[in-house]
């Protein structure tokens, strides 16, 4: 009889494509089958074949609400009874807390992974990053294992007092290279891009975390130096409109409007990366920058911030610099243009880095865990 993996998940973007490629991945091991309890922010179509049956749980938000977060508990306590899995598998912090606090007395294994700790948000304030760190300890034993998609992660549990070191396991993010076959490339016609343009482009939602305001400073000093430059963000905001509002005012400021293009949301930001030059990471924090390796496969040489994982990450596929120090993120990416040796280099150093994060991997060694809780 298979074992059962129940996997709950609120965040959309990174952390509902990350289930995508480790459900994916995990269709090797036939004698494990998975649930999927998660927000109305997901894509359903997405997990078809995936998973065996999917919960939807309308009262699961990112922002915190007494009220719609005690429906929530009770809902996911609802369908952990129901499933009665062997793993409860809890992904992101707010899905953590709720899971975490649902599964409270019920007989199964649990394991959580935050895919970027809470308290090491930029720009929090002193009692929210408190709070967040109390949370994180108070749950902390109620779960018998926690992945860190990081070695930086699993650090920074350590130094804010999480839990034990014997608590952590890091298993890296991973990119699913089978992907990769089945692009639909986007053409420069198509988008209208002139054919001798060099493009910047970069991947990510427009949040304060990825700095799109920093993405467009960079671009005018290099619009300046580079005539023939056209940068691209592949993503959208999820909140109001406020950040893409304020970034197309900034690039219409800027005299960049007709050197620019932000895609909106799309289904597969891949599509956009084969046109990309340079490709760039800005981020303020950062728990991996699944993006990353995704430049490296695609032949990218990359520019990004020194934030917390992604030196691990980047290696030597790329130029780091500090966070928010866009004059030297423009002075990289010219660097790359003008200097064809060093960006041969870098992309070379890339394909040999990214065979670290193969998401196959991933699913093998969340395997090997799973095996460990429930034997």
């Amino acid at each position: 009889m298979p074992k059962t993996i129940l996997h709950i998940a609120e965040a959309p973007g990174g952390v509902e494509r990350y289930l995508v490629t480790l459900l994916t991945k995990m269709k090797k091991y036939p004698e494990y089958e998975h649930i999927l309890v998660y927000s109305t922010s997901f894509d359903k179509d997405k997990f078809r074949g995936l998973v065996k049956s999917i919960a939807v749980i309308p009262d699961m938000h990112n922002a915190i609400s007494i009220s719609h977060d005690l429906k929530a508990i009770i809902q996911v306590r609802r369908a952990i009874k129901h499933y009665n899995p062997d793993i409860v598998y809890c992904h992101s912090s707010k899905a953590g807390a709720i899971g975490r606090v649902a599964d409270i007395g019920i007989k199964n294994r649990l394991i959580y992974n935050a895919h970027g700790w809470s308290f090491n948000i930029k720009g929090a304030s002193k009692k929210r990053i408190k709070t967040y760190e109390m949370v994180e300890r108070l749950l902390a034993p109620m779960t018998d294992k926690i992945v860190c998609i990081s070695e930086y992660e699993k650090n920074s549990a350590l130094e804010h007092g999480i839990c034990k070191e014997d608590k952590l396991v890091v298993i890296n993010n991973g990119i699913d290279f089978d992907e990769f076959k089945n692009l639909k490339p986007k053409t420069r016609s198509e988008l209208g891009i002139s054919e001798d343009a060099f493009v910047v482009g970069t991947i990510g939602r427009l949040t304060a975390q990825k700095a799109p305001d920093v993405f467009v400073k960079m671009a005018r000093i290099v619009k300046d130096k580079i005539p023939n430059a056209f940068f691209i963000m592949v993503g959208d905001d999820i909140g109001d409109g406020h950040f893409r509002g304020e970034t197309e005012k900034e690039i219409k400021r800027t005299g960049l409007k007709n050197s620019f293009l932000i895609t909106g949301w799309v289904n597969n930001p891949l599509d956009y990366e084969g046109l990309f030059g340079v490709g760039v990471l800005l981020s303020r924090w950062e728990g991996f920058g699944l993006v990353l390796p995704e430049y490296m496969y695609m032949g990218k040489p990359i520019v990004a911030t020194r934030a917390d994982a992604i030196p691990y990450v980047v290696g030597d596929a790329g130029i780091l610099f500090d966070i928010d120090d866009y004059q030297r993120a423009a002075e990289s990416v010219i660097k790359l243009h003008d200097d064809k040796e060093l960006r041969s280099r870098v992309i070379e150093r890339g394909k040999e880095r990214v065979r670290l994060f193969d998401a196959q991997r991933t699913a093998d060694e969340h395997i090997r865990i799973v095996k460990e809780l429930v034997i």
